[in-house]
């Protein structure tokens, strides 16, 4: 639309630079395109602007997207990892994940979890005296173990 003086809008001007330039420009020249601005921001930002930034699209999409949303494009992640991953793949992350939080949790945090286990494997059992160990012993056991 022009306004009174026979000149553009911006908004129109911007509109029709669009147009030619999608008419003139393939899927190549955009990603080329997008490739220079990301390039661009990551020299002029550091991590605290993408965490934030990652922290606000995970803020709209949790809005926007129930418990649903999240399961099926979990499975569908995990589907495809194990399509493209093999027995070694998992040995190893689970080795890093349980590295990781032996570096990041104390003595302590694994006799709870020990304690934890124990009362579970303990109320699983029949209540009968069978020659089994009691809970609190089975917890302490654990727990004594992690300490080593």
């Amino acid at each position: 639309m022009a306004n009174n003086n026979e000149k553009m809008s911006r908004e129109e001007a911007g509109r029709k630079g669009g147009e030619t330039t999608a008419k003139n420009h393939d899927k190549e020249f955009y990603q080329e395109n997008g490739q220079k601005g990301g390039e661009a921001t990551s020299e002029n930002h550091d991590k605290e602007f993408y965490q934030e930034i990652g922290q606000k699209g995970g803020e709209a999409t949790s809005e926007n997207h129930d418990k649903e949303f999240y399961q099926e494009i979990g499975q569908k992640g995990g589907e495809a990892t194990s399509e493209n991953h093999d027995k070694e793949f998992y040995q190893e992350i689970g080795k890093k994940g349980g590295e990781a939080t032996s570096d990041s949790h104390g003595k302590e945090f694994y006799q709870e979890i020990g304690e934890k286990g124990g009362e579970v494997r303990a109320n699983q059992r029949d209540d009968s005296d069978d020659g089994k160990m009691s809970r609190e012993e089975a917890g302490r056991k654990g727990g004594e173990k992690s300490r080593r």
